[in-house]
């Protein structure tokens, strides 16, 4: 299979703090059913790119009697803000519910409220760390979807610059290691050509806190102070070190846009879901490659859940349907769809995945190298009710002296008191 520049567009509607959430199938039937009593009713809210909509009309076809309504939200935030408000009701939820992965600690206290969806059909189907993460108290209330392997993507015309290889299977033996491997590697890279070597340090520093298991808080939820977090102060110091290297840009941003048109860095992290917008952002430039490594070992960035809660009229009928959708088969068909990366097992060994090459990235093998990368994961990080505030506080700190040309040491006392507003 090849993914065109095109197909790479279509998963761009994911962003940093929203991957794109998926489905699958490991049957052609199974599930629903009109039964005696006439239409079976289902309600699926999903958002950004699921890759649902074919899934749908084939769950349909093979179960008579069975309609399925797809309630898409515009964005996460707003699905987030239907489930809360359902969930705090009591009523008004879809009879499937799509769960990004920072919620579950949120939704923790309405536990009780999903339908426990542990069953023998399932058990073993996801990587482990994925199960993990929508395991509470232990009661499985999420079928997970999709996840986001990170790689690092490169300019490989950029690359040949210097002294480093260019090939994408040397390159990623160069950087086979730690963070100041990688950081190493760049900085060789900016004495012998003058380019920056990566985008910024603010969407570095996500992909290094990701790899702590417990960024921000503790496992019961309670907030390690800032200024006695030692793992995350580590690698604000370590980004400080290289800041040098970096181009400066915020992720998102105009002129972190504008830059892939031009020489503006040689190296980015990478999940799946960011192909496409970078696919679009460098519409037009060659040179383009992803290999099969990643500092630290291995990082994950972003993914999602189906959930069934227990308020619906069909709870059964549903628990089939989320079933089918997060089978490998259909995860496999909503890979080939949008692009979203499997977190099934079998589905990462299948040939739909694995064969699939990128020809933006220089006919990149990525179902390989994604497979690969998502093996390599061992940390889904903690992320308590406190996650995302927390670490906005480092995200500006860090903003302040990479874009803006703040005093490092003066931007992370400024951290240390916008943390202590929080009351935490």
């Amino acid at each position: 299979m090849k993914i065109t520049r095109r197909t790479a567009l279509a998963a761009s509607a994911a962003t940093a703090a929203t991957a794109a959430v998926v489905g699958c199938s490991n049957n052609s039937g199974g599930g629903g059913g009109g039964g005696e009593g006439g239409e079976i009713s289902l309600s699926v809210a999903t958002f950004n790119e699921f890759g649902y909509e074919d899934l749908f009309a084939k769950y349909e076809e093979a179960n008579p009697g069975v309609k399925i309504t797809h309630k898409k939200a515009a964005t996460s935030d707003d699905a987030r803000a239907n489930l809360m408000t359902g969930l705090a009701a009591g009523s008004g939820l879809a009879d499937v519910e799509g769960v990004e992965v920072g919620w579950w600690t949120e939704l923790a206290e309405y536990a009780d409220i999903f339908e426990d969806l542990a069953d023998p059909a399932v058990e073993g189907r996801w990587l482990e760390w994925k199960t993990e993460a929508a395991t509470i108290d232990g009661k499985l209330i999420g079928y997970g979807t999709d996840i986001g392997p990170e790689a690092i993507a490169y300019r490989g015309d950029l690359i040949g610059k210097s002294e480093l290889p260019a090939d994408r299977t040397e390159l990623a033996e160069t950087l086979t290691g730690d963070w100041r491997t990688y950081f190493d590697a760049g900085r060789q890279f900016v004495e012998e050509t003058g380019i920056p070597w990566f985008d910024g340090a603010g969407g570095t520093f996500n992909g290094m806190v990701q790899q702590l298991t417990h960024p921000y808080e503790t496992a019961d939820g309670t907030p390690v102070p800032l200024k006695d977090n030692a793992d995350v102060k580590a690698i604000y110091d370590l980004l400080v070190e290289y800041k040098d290297i970096s181009a400066g840009f915020k992720q998102w941003e105009e002129d972190w846009t504008a830059a892939f048109q031009s020489d503006g860095f040689a190296t980015m992290l990478c999940p799946p879901w960011m192909m496409g917008p970078l696919a679009g952002n460098a519409d037009g430039v060659e040179g383009w490659d992803i290999t099969d490594v990643f500092p630290g070992g291995g990082g994950n960035w972003g993914g999602s859940y189906l959930a069934v809660p227990s308020q619906g009229k069909n709870v059964e009928e549903a628990k089939k349907l989320a079933i089918w959708l997060t089978a490998p088969e259909q995860q496999v068909l909503a890979f080939q769809a949008v692009g979203a990366f499997p977190s099934q097992v079998d589905a990462l060994a299948d040939e739909g995945v694995t064969g699939a090459v990128n020809e933006f990235f220089n006919s990149a093998p990525v179902g390989e190298i994604y497979s690969e990368r998502a093996t390599a994961i061992d940390v889904q990080p903690f992320m308590g009710p406190n996650f995302f505030v927390i670490n906005t506080v480092l995200a500006d700190a860090i903003t302040r002296w990479d874009v803006d040309g703040m005093d490092p040491a003066e931007s992370w006392d400024l951290a240390l008191a916008a943390y202590d507003e929080l009351g935490l």
